[in-house]
């Protein structure tokens, strides 16, 4: 039996991108165009913006996977709470969902959900409300009628 020649050719000894570069104490994230420094803070029990700063309740001993885990865990949060407010304002009440695909739209509508990637809570919030304002303009109407069987 004849050995296969592998279809990619892997250079395992070529350095990895370092990734975890800007996940330490002192790095950055962008939040609503803005720019918050990390801030390692074992005082504070839950992740909290203070200013120009995010306060992580880490130890300063912690891994960069740990810090951007919980800055990342943040920033999700702030995006579902800030999508649902801007969305559901003097609209009907609609599901929103976090995407996490690479390459996927800001926003997608499917049915009464609205897939919003995540990372667009890094956008200035004028960008935010015009995204989901024209992603809101595109859903079909909300029937305004109290009659249940008129609708039929």
């Amino acid at each position: 039996m004849r050995a296969r020649t592998p279809q990619l050719a892997l250079r395992l000894e070529a350095a990895a991108p370092d990734n975890d570069t800007p996940w330490c104490a002192g790095g950055s994230v962008v939040y609503l165009g803005e720019t918050l420094t990390l801030s390692l803070d074992t005082a504070c029990r839950a992740p909290a913006r203070i200013g120009a700063e995010l306060h992580l309740p880490l130890p300063p001993a912690a891994t960069p996977r740990q810090i951007r885990d919980a800055a990342e865990s943040w920033l999700r949060d702030e995006a579902l709470r800030i999508f649902q407010k801007s969305a559901l304002a003097g609209r009907r009440p609609l599901q929103i969902v976090l995407a996490f695909g690479k390459r996927s739209d800001w926003v997608r509508r499917d049915g009464d959900v609205l897939r919003c990637h995540w990372r667009l809570i890094e956008q200035p919030s004028t960008i935010i409300e015009q995204v989901l304002g024209r992603a809101l303009a595109a859903m079909r109407p909300e029937p305004v009628c109290d009659d249940l069987f008129a609708l039929a």
